[in-house]
């Protein structure tokens, strides 16, 4: 596989989990905010929603490299779980809780499926 190429994929599978991450963090802090929802009400969707944006960025990744899917979509999902955790170590002085490094091994496995699906959907070579 051309480096080049494996990186770029990379950066676009991590833009899109981040810019996904993102509109869902602004739409359920607005909803959160002007509505009587709780945080523990809309957990579930939350934590699914999560799941489809990694699994997305996976798709995405592995689209664009073309080969190696599970290698693709677990580098970004790897990639988007250390971002995830400098901010919180060096923002928060945390490190993950089980619950956490629970939700973050099932991004790497959905993340890697995302790239195995890319790779076969995504056409020719």
């Amino acid at each position: 596989m051309n480096t080049r190429r494996w990186g770029k994929a990379i950066m676009y599978g991590l833009s899109s989990i981040l810019i996904a991450a993102l509109a869902v963090s602004l739409l359920f802090s607005l909803l959160l905010k002007f509505t009587s929802l709780t945080e523990d009400s809309i957990k579930w969707v939350i934590l699914g929603l999560s799941f489809l944006a990694v699994f997305i960025g996976g798709f995405i990744a592995g689209g664009k490299g073309k080969e190696r899917g599970w290698l693709v979509g677990g580098t970004t999902a790897l990639l988007y779980t250390l971002i995830i955790f400098f901010f919180q170590f060096l923002g928060y002085g945390k490190t993950f809780t089980m619950e956490q490094t629970m939700y973050h091994g099932g991004f790497l496995a959905i993340a890697m499926l995302g790239g195995v699906m890319g790779v076969n959907l995504s056409g020719s070579k």
